[in-house]
């Protein structure tokens, strides 16, 4: 071989070596096979704003019916139940009040999990009645009401909330219902540092609230207690965690 060729070669075979370094000198590359695609929906129609999801999103991912979520020895919250609610039979009266107009609703749970309905109904009621809360309910099992209260999966949680983006983890209101996430209802948040039940009380307080047309507030001060409409699931920024619309009257009630 004449001397050009030769330098020829040589020049490419120093430009690949200073171009991929190593690369070049370990071979083929492997990457990570890319994640099968799932079946996806088209997006629901968009209802109005309210919940602790994230605006937009697409179609929701078809849930994954094998996964679940261990809570303690005994419970394990299903990432997908049925999909299909049942509404909890029975009435229950709105408290003695204030003259104010009692609001029909009715309380529905998503068959398939691992909670008793009727204790759910009665926790829901419990809340909604406190005198700290928005108004006197009343419950039902049938319609007309103002408000569902929905105890769902983290799968069906997900689609009854778009477009809304509730990951998994989050609650909202979807125009007709309040959404409870049942993950959520079971584990609580970090911020409310192990009162459960007081977490369950800010959950049904605040989707119930967009029910009423009440929107997200944000926190008013260091140390003061979070406005219900707060996403306390999310943050409490710099306030302390409240879970009542009007805190105030345990106190003037108490006198």
């Amino acid at each position: 071989m004449s001397p050009f060729p030769r330098l020829v070669l040589l020049f490419l075979a120093t430009a690949c070596a200073a171009t991929c370094g190593a690369a070049c000198a370990s071979g083929p590359r492997e990457y990570p096979s890319p994640t099968p695609s799932r079946p996806v929906t088209s997006a629901a129609t968009p209802r109005p704003p309210g919940g602790s999801g994230e605006p937009g999103g697409a179609g929701a991912v078809a849930p994954d019916r094998t996964r679940s979520y261990r809570i303690g020895a005994e419970v394990r919250v299903p990432h997908a139940a049925s999909g299909r609610y049942a509404v909890v039979g029975g009435h229950a009266a709105a408290r003695p009040g204030r003259g104010e107009t009692a609001i029909r609703y009715l309380v529905e749970v998503e068959d398939g999990l691992p909670f008793d309905a009727e204790e759910f109904a009665a926790d829901v009621h419990r809340t909604l009645n406190d005198p700290r809360g928005w108004a006197p309910f009343r419950r039902v099992d049938h319609g007309p009401v103002r408000v569902r209260v929905a105890l769902s999966s983290p799968a069906t949680t997900d689609r009854e909330c778009r477009p809304l983006r509730t990951g998994g983890d989050l609650s909202c209101w979807n125009g007709r219902r309040s959404v409870i996430n049942a993950l959520r209802w079971a584990t609580g948040v970090p911020q409310y540092e192990g009162d459960l039940a007081a977490y369950r009380e800010y959950l049904i307080s605040h989707e119930v609230g967009h029910g009423l047309g009440h929107r997200h507030a944000s926190c008013p001060g260091s140390g003061r207690p979070a406005p219900v409409m707060a996403q306390q699931s999310k943050s409490l920024g710099r306030c302390r965690p409240n879970p009542w619309p009007y805190p105030e009257r345990e106190r003037r009630d108490a006198r």
